[in-house]
């Protein structure tokens, strides 16, 4: 059975560059999620309040994904091309229920 599970990146210190670098690696692995329909959602944390931070980057990222379990979950983040260039410092695995919409 699939349950979701949120997936947590912080951003090390003047990482931009590295993130932009592993961008389309980064993209390609969440559309396969999206295209086996495990996706929920994806995105960045701006590091300013702001949809283009431009210069400022990010500090992190937000994936909501299905797997079988927390183990499946934790790999697979742990197979991030963002994590492999040093773009997160940081990444935390938790079980997450959706409850809306």
């Amino acid at each position: 059975m699939n349950l979701f599970y949120a997936i947590l990146g912080e951003d090390a210190a003047n990482s931009l560059e590295s993130r932009l670098a592993a961008r389309p690696a980064h993209l390609h692995r969440l559309e396969q999620l999206r295209a086996e329909g495990r996706l929920l959602l994806a995105g960045p944390f701006p590091a300013i309040d702001s949809p283009d931070p431009g210069p400022a980057g990010y500090s992190g990222s937000l994936v909501v994904a299905a797997f079988d379990s927390l183990e499946a979950a934790q790999a697979w983040a742990n197979a991030d091309p963002y994590l492999a260039a040093g773009v997160f410092a940081r990444v935390d695995v938790r079980p997450f229920r959706r409850v809306l919409p």
